[in-house]
């Protein structure tokens, strides 16, 4: 058959000119691409060869073998799989919806068959990466069984291609690739072994090439020959692992080795906390080694932080930041995922928003979260370490995966009134000792143990004996947000809103003598709330406080003074807003001033008073006051006046 010229069809043609100028962000790919489609031709004849033992021509050798000709400025990639036949050149290559790949999968289906060979994409799509790279590429076949004649494929990638018949002793295909000349960095060693080592490491086939290097000269035995010189020596080396530790049964797999898997995906060189090491089968298969680190990496709270996952499809390598795989509060965990039935687009490179990710998504932050769970229930030294480096991120998920917010939750740890410092209790813990008479789950936020623990808020509550979470991470605030109650329990924060402690006969009885304080103090409050009417919300007596004088509360829904302050150190606006001032009727302080009003309301000292109430309060929620060098006068002038 003579050679003959053929146009692309159409949307071949735009999609080489996509592919060349848009479709993949790093050149390199191309190389991925064809040891891809060299694979499943391995694949396919192994798969044909248990019906047909003739088609393996006596070769079974199976290898993909890549050589560069810098003189040339050529890059060869041969291999020794299925091969193919003049029609399925033209089909495969000079059209896109013909595909050798998906069309054989299809017969496959057709025919039922359970162990179906693992394919690699579409023959026809990952081919044209080619031109990326190459200004000329020539491809020559022969399909297996069919030893008469094989085929001979060329282009420029210019809208055109020739094909005609030709010999070739072997089955399998050769591809030829003319370099552009800005692109002959692919014929040096170093990045051909890097490339393959990125992508294609665990290809399950060889991938080898031919090295040269220069020894010297030794004698008949072995010894080096002074003044001999070097002669060049060229041995075929195997460029890739192909140990897919993932692919292997776990019974077979030794700690050592899932460590030192570890260190190699992760480059942290301390031991993991745990392995998670699964295969998921039905709807969406995929196998997964994945790693809870035993401490947080430096970047973990970065913005251009990479997740750690890395994902494969069949071996081999798509990208090591899948942001679709887990996320973003699980972005510590560090692994593998390889997918058998994931779809991809027209580039490997670009995965598709699709039902198949999710599922795999899915899948896998339930196994991380579960593993967790049981951490925590049967070794929970090993959770308080993870929980010491990552519980803030964890936290993160509250706010974000609605899906698992319950199992989230049973996660969570938090300090107490209850506990030692560096102790920790969970909600569950939390819920199950609350005394009888207690209604509501009661925290408070901050930015320390030190700080929450000394609260004037804390006042009442620890006079009831009721158990107070310490929230002092500050993502908490987000948390409380989205944590409405657990076990229908309202959580309640104890420096927002009212505050119901009492049985209803004890509010009764408060309720009376709070009517008397107001008949008492109410001419002084009124004078207080003129004053610093500028500052607060409204002033009133308190039912929270016991020992201190005054605090100032946000409403139920409004920022109390830790949200300001985290919101501030993020650069964000703080919205305009004046809280409540509450005081404690049982304080002598409000007799004192209740005295110097009565006697004479004009009294500048009655100012203040009021003033420094409210820098007290100020002071006692850890927030800065407006004029320190005035209340420190007045502070001393009360020091000087109590001496006398």
């Amino acid at each position: 058959m003579a050679k003959t010229v053929k146009k692309f069809e159409t949307e071949v043609q735009q999609l080489l000119d996509l592919v060349i100028h848009s479709l993949y962000s790093n050149k390199e790919i191309f190389l991925r691409e064809l040891i891809s489609n060299a694979s499943d031709a391995i694949d396919k004849i192994k798969f044909e060869s248990h019906s047909n033992m003739e088609l393996l021509e006596g070769n079974a050798d199976w290898k993909i073998k890549l050589h560069a000709d810098k003189e040339a400025g050529t890059l060869t990639i041969t291999d020794n799989g299925i091969g193919m036949s003049m029609d399925e050149v033209a089909d495969n290559i000079g059209t896109i919806a013909k595909s050798g790949t998906k069309n054989f999968v299809a017969a496959l289906k057709e025919q039922n068959l359970a162990d179906n060979p693992e394919l690699i994409g579409q023959f026809g799509v990952g081919f044209y990466a080619s031109f990326m790279v190459a200004d000329k590429v020539v491809l020559t076949t022969r399909r297996a069984g069919e030893k008469q004649y094989g085929c001979r494929w060329e282009s420029t990638g210019d809208g055109s291609y020739s094909i005609e018949e030709c010999e070739k002793e072997t089955r399998g295909t050769e591809i030829v690739l003319h370099l552009k000349d800005d692109m002959k960095e692919f014929l040096d060693e170093w990045k051909i072994r890097s490339i393959v080592k990125k992508y294609s490491d665990y290809v399950q086939y060889p991938i080898v090439m031919d090295i040269t290097r220069s020894e010297p000269v030794k004698d008949a035995e072995g010894k080096v020959i002074e003044g001999g010189g070097t002669i060049d020596k060229t041995t075929e080396e195997t460029l890739n692992s192909m140990k897919a530790i993932w692919t292997r049964p776990k019974s077979e797999i030794t700690e050592e080795e899932y460590e030192e898997f570890y260190k190699h995906i992760s480059h942290d060189y301390d031991k993991p906390l745990s392995t998670i090491h699964y295969s998921a089968e039905g709807v969406s298969e995929f196998k997964a080694i994945v790693y809870i680190p035993s401490h947080k990496p430096f970047d973990l709270f970065l913005r251009d932080h990479k997740k750690g996952v890395h994902l494969y499809v069949k071996r081999v390598y798509i990208t090591d930041n899948c942001e679709a795989l887990l996320p973003d509060y699980l972005r510590f965990i560090k692994g593998v995922v390889d997918s058998s039935d994931l779809p991809l687009n027209v580039s490997r490179e670009i995965l598709q928003e699709d039902v198949q990710i999710k599922r795999i998504q899915k899948s896998l932050v339930g196994k991380v979260l579960s593993t967790l769970a049981e951490m925590k229930e049967k070794n929970l030294d090993d959770y308080l370490k993870f929980y010491g480096e990552f519980g803030p991120v964890l936290k993160e998920g509250i706010h974000f995966d609605y899906a698992n917010k319950e199992k989230l939750q049973d996660l969570l740890l938090f300090e107490s009134s209850k506990t030692e410092k560096g102790k920790f209790v969970s909600l569950k813990e939390y819920v199950e000792r609350m005394p009888e008479g207690q209604k509501e789950i009661y925290f408070i936020t901050g930015m320390s143990r030190e700080s929450v623990e000394n609260s004037p808020y804390m006042e009442a509550l620890r006079k009831k004996d009721y158990e107070v979470l310490y929230m002092t991470d500050p993502v908490d605030e987000w948390v409380v947000q989205a944590i409405h109650e657990y076990q229908e329990k309202h959580l309640k924060a104890i420096d927002r809103g009212d505050l119901e402690l009492d049985t209803e006969e004890e509010k009764k009885e408060k309720e009376a003598k709070k009517e008397e304080a107001k008949k008492e103090f109410g001419g002084v409050m009124e004078y207080i709330q003129e004053t610093l009417k500028d500052r607060v919300k409204e002033v009133r007596l308190s039912s929270r406080l016991t020992e201190s004088a005054c605090c100032l509360v946000a409403d139920e829904m409004g920022l109390n003074a830790n949200m300001e302050k985290i919101l501030k150190a993020m650069n964000q606006e703080v919205p305009e807003g004046k809280r409540i001032l509450e005081l404690n009727p049982e304080h002598q302080i409000m007799q004192v001033m209740t005295a110097m009003f009565e006697k004479d309301k004009t009294n500048p000292k009655l100012a203040d008073y009021s003033e420094l109430l409210f820098d007290q309060a100020l002071l006692t929620e850890g927030s800065p006051i407006k004029d320190p060098l005035r209340f420190t006068r007045l502070v001393s002038e009360l020091m000087v006046a109590g001496g006398k």
